[in-house]
C-alpha cells in the first residue's frame, strides 16, 4: 500500500484529501507545517508528497528545494491556491512533478496521484471518453453528440466528465458536489440540479435519468 504525505496547514482540506485516498486504497500521513513534513520525508518511507506552499514556518518552494538538494527523488504534487503562470513555472522547475491549484476536484487529484506513482505501467493517455453516442473530449473541453459539437462552461464539463467516468452509476447530489465543488461544497445546494438541467438542454434530455431519492444516471443512450 503507498503511504501519501498531505502536508497542508488548514485542517478541512487536508481531513477532505485524507478521507478520499483512503477510500481508494492508500495509507495517508497529514502534517501542518514544512519541518515535520521534511522529518517524514527524509527519515520514513513516503511514496509521495501533496505539497501545499503556503505553510506556517517555511514556504513550500523551500521544502521542496530541500528535498531535491538532498537527493530524494519522492514524487512531489504542489496543491495550492497560487496560481500564477510564474508560481507553476517556479514549482515545476523547482523539482515538482506537478502543480495544481485550488479549488480542485479530488478526481483529478487522485488521477494525478495514481499517474505519478506509477510511470512504468504509463498507457496512453485518454483524451476522449464515451458513453453511447455522446462524446467528450477532454482536451477541447466539447462534447458530441450526433450531427452537433457542443460548448461547456468549465462546470458542465466537469460534470459530464464525472458522469461519463462512471457510466450507468447512479451518483448522489452530495458525490457529485463533493467530486465537482471539492470541499467547499454545501449540501444543502440545489447546484447540481441546476447543471443536470442545463446539461440536458445541451445534450438531450433523455441522457441523464434522474434515479428518484437516489441521484442522476448517464444512461447508454446510442
Amino acid at each position: 500500500m503507498s503511504t501519501i504525505l498531505i502536508v497542508e496547514d488548514e485542517a478541512r482540506i487536508a481531513s477532505f484529501i485524507e478521507k478520499g485516498l483512503r477510500a481508494n486504497g492508500f495509507s495517508t500521513v497529514a502534517v501542518a507545517d514544512g519541518a515535520t513534513a521534511l522529518d517524514h520525508v527524509l527519515g520514513a518511507e513516503v511514496d509521495l508528497v501533496v505539497l501545499d506552499l503556503g505553510l506556517p514556518d517555511r514556504d513550500g518552494f523551500s521544502v521542496l528545494q530541500t528535498l531535491r538538494a538532498r537527493h530524494s527523488q519522492v514524487p512531489v504534487i504542489i496543491l495550492t491556491a497560487r496560481d500564477t503562470v510564474h508560481d507553476t513555472v517556479a514549482g515545476l522547475e523547482g523539482g515538482a512533478d506537478d502543480y495544481m491549484t485550488k479549488p480542485f476536484r479530488f478526481e483529478e487529484l487522485l488521477a494525478r496521484v495514481r499517474l505519478r506513482l506509477r510511470p512504468a505501467e504509463r498507457t496512453p493517455e485518454v483524451t476522449v471518453l464515451r458513453s453511447g453516442d455522446l462524446s467528450l473530449d477532454l482536451r477541447t473541453r466539447r462534447a458530441q453528440v450526433p450531427d452537433a459539437t457542443i460548448d461547456l462552461t468549465a462546470r458542465e464539463f466537469a460534470v459530464l466528465e464525472l458522469f461519463l467516468r462512471h457510466p450507468g452509476q447512479v451518483l448522489s447530489r452530495e458525490q457529485v458536489l463533493s467530486q465537482v465543488w471539492g470541499y467547499d461544497f454545501d449540501p444543502g445546494s440545489n447546484v447540481v440540479d441546476v447543471y443536470v438541467r442545463a446539461l440536458r438542454r445541451k445534450i438531450g434530455n433523455g441522457r441523464i435519468d434522474t434515479v428518484r431519492g437516489m441521484g442522476y444516471r448517464l444512461g447508454d443512450r446510442a
